[in-house]
């Protein structure tokens, strides 16, 4: 790929303290969604950090090439890797070309998140088990309410979020297209997918069988994808109340599944509790506290 098209946008020149730049072109004529579009190329520009007061999209034209760049920050990266967000620009990141390199820092960054380390490994995996395990609960609900399709639509995501956890437990940084990277590797979860979606089975029949796998697979590895979570609930002495749980950063990203997980690990007897009288004034009675 030839950066002279890039080479104007220098450090200095765009403000964004810039450590390099990634080009990904777009491949032939397949459909590449909304990120590229009708895009010849993508130039991801990775910041320091970003500045929301500087431009964070240009639509570029440089002789007959028109391209699309995007400044992202180091930090951002590692968040959407950890948190499963903007896959596509991840897999852009991972899978383009190195255009412009300042000391060698993008290309250190790339090596980081694809040899995917433990700790990165371990925090992704407690996200998708979080989604894993919230829209089981929701197909469960659904179940019970004989509404068939809305179940299958929860039974089908939760699978989505067992198939990022089977990619993980390789060492695989899950994409866009989970069902195309399962088909590489030996996975329980591919024989889950092919029994609810191509099935002589009736709807109901589909979605109660993987049901009860899904069951299953709560069950045997919720302590193992939990771990970060235990870890935390055990690292001091007190307990922890719901509310100081949900104030951790380390925690953001299961934010909104953090108080039905800690109720699950309950009923699974992997967390603790204990009743407390509390001493704020607004809350009733004694409140529940947790540890392990």
């Amino acid at each position: 790929m030839e950066p002279t098209f890039f080479s104007f946008k220098s450090q200095e020149k765009s403000g964004h303290q810039a450590l390099g730049a990634v080009g990904f072109r777009h491949p032939g004529s397949m459909f590449s969604g909304s990120l590229l579009h009708d895009f010849e190329l993508l130039v991801l520009v990775v910041c320091e950090e970003t500045d929301s007061s500087l431009i964070q999209i240009e639509h570029c034209l440089s002789g007959s090439l028109q391209y699309q760049m995007r400044y992202i920050g180091r930090n951002e990266l590692l968040q959407w890797v950890v948190s499963g967000e903007h896959p596509d620009i991840v897999h852009c990141f991972l899978q383009g070309e190195v255009i412009w390199d300042v000391g060698g820092k993008v290309t250190e960054l790339r090596k980081d998140l694809t040899r995917f380390g433990g700790g990165m490994r371990e925090r992704r995996k407690l996200k998708e088990f979080a989604g894993f395990l919230r829209t089981y609960v929701e197909a469960k609900h659904y179940a019970h309410e004989q509404d068939f399709m809305d179940a299958y639509y929860c039974v089908l995501q939760s699978l989505k979020h067992y198939a990022r956890i089977e990619l993980i437990d390789e060492g695989i940084v899950p994409g866009d297209r989970v069902w195309e990277q399962t088909q590489s590797i030996n996975t329980v979860v591919r024989k889950l997918f092919d029994e609810l979606t191509d099935s002589k089975e009736t709807l109901e029949q589909r979605v109660e069988l993987v049901l009860l796998a899904c069951e299953f697979s709560v069950m045997s590895r919720m302590e193992d994808c939990c771990s970060p979570l235990l870890r935390i609930l055990g690292s001091r002495k007190e307990a922890w109340s719901i509310q100081e749980l949900l104030e951790l950063p380390e925690l953001g990203y299961i934010r909104e599944e953090l108080p039905m997980m800690i109720r699950k690990l309950v009923y699974r007897s992997l967390v603790k509790q204990s009743a407390v009288i509390s001493g704020d004034a607004s809350v009733c009675g004694r409140e529940i506290r947790y540890w392990a």
